[in-house]
């Protein structure tokens, strides 16, 4: 069968691109592998969905080109997908920090972007593997369904963050094979370990949180961190985790001394004062538990205004696949949405 439009990957991102290129009149499939759609919406923000910041800015990002995301932030701002989900009346609130959540369940979220697919025709095929791609003139796709022909590819297939719902290397398999740079992989917004007498000793503080500035290198942040049986997690450690490489330790000044932390620092270190305190993690928790994917397809290669491929035209990258990384709390979400919006200005 032949499309204009081919996507594959029904998550945030490619179920935004498929609405704005079907609202152009362009012949749209939608392609997933898992049996539903959205899994990695329908888990976000504790089942609640934290689908955008209000407060987002190009500087709640990390990408080798600092400028890149600039252009689609700008263009599909917050705001823009707030209309969305007011105007098919879905409850939201903020909870900290700019961080919009659902009232209820974020299949409310799933639900609207399949009525907005549904109401620019476009075609979302599930259980869906796609066996091959090449490329003559047009792509033609192989895939457990059949074959598919289109002239605009958008592979919109996530990082490698919760293999359990899904992730794969699968889209930079594609980059890879059209020839396309990428820059190095690794888990994002992620609980950090920690090993020798200092993580054992720690592992008794299992459950525990305070809050506190957590440094990493040049980056601070100010939010609760938590400690469990393998290490360190919570808001600010899962934020400097994304500019954490081996080997750089981690800078603590607590806000707050729960009793049992300022017990256990006596045994660990005696009198001494509880105002820094320098952390060497020994590694991280891993895909299974980060929470996105830090680096991706070069953002060299890509087009910021069309997210379209340089080398191959036709070809297009959005979302978390592209090395642009959002800080925790929205953000990520936000990118997911505008540059699938951008792309379906062009596909």
């Amino acid at each position: 069968m032949k499309y204009d439009v081919v996507i594959i990957g029904a998550g945030a991102a490619g179920l935004m691109c498929g609405i704005e290129s079907g609202k152009r009149e362009r012949s749209v499939l939608i392609l997933e592998r898992n049996e539903t759609v959205g899994k990695k919406i329908r888990i976000s923000g504790g089942g609640r969905c934290n689908f955008t910041n209000v407060y987002t800015t190009p500087e709640n990002f990390i990408s080798a080109n600092p400028n890149f995301h600039k252009s689609a932030l700008a263009r599909f701002t917050p705001e823009d997908f707030i209309r969305i989900v007011r105007r098919h009346r879905i409850a939201y609130h903020e909870k900290k920090l700019g961080q919009l959540f659902c009232d209820g369940a974020s299949q409310q979220i799933i639900d609207m972007l399949l009525k907005e697919c549904s109401a620019a025709r476009v075609d979302i095929r599930v259980n869906c593997f796609v066996t091959s791609i090449r490329k003559n003139g047009q792509f033609v796709l192989s895939t457990s369904l059949g074959d598919f022909e289109c002239k605009s590819l958008v592979i919109a297939t996530g990082g490698l963050s919760i293999p359990k719902i899904g992730a794969t290397d699968f889209g930079y398999k594609v980059a890879r094979q059209f020839g396309l740079r990428l820059t190095e992989t690794r888990p994002g917004l992620v609980p950090l370990t920690l090993d020798g007498d200092e993580g054992r000793a720690l592992r008794e503080l299992s459950g525990v949180s305070l809050d506190a500035d957590v440094r990493c290198g040049r980056v601070a942040f100010r939010e609760s961190m938590l400690f469990t049986h393998r290490g360190l997690s919570g808001p600010a450690i899962l934020q400097v985790s994304s500019y954490w490489n081996p080997g750089d330790p981690i800078v603590v000044e607590p806000r707050t001394l729960p009793r049992r932390f300022v017990q256990k620092w006596s045994d660990l270190y005696g009198a001494e004062p509880i105002n820094i305190w320098q952390l060497f993690p020994s590694g991280t928790e891993g895909y299974a538990k980060a929470e996105v994917t830090r680096g991706g397809v070069d953002t060299a290669e890509l087009s910021s205004k069309t997210m379209e491929s340089r080398p191959v035209p036709g070809l297009y990258f959005i979302g978390e696949v592209v090395d642009v990384t959002g800080h925790l709390g929205g953000f990520n979400f936000q990118w997911a949405w505008a540059s699938g919006f951008v792309a379906g200005q062009y596909v």
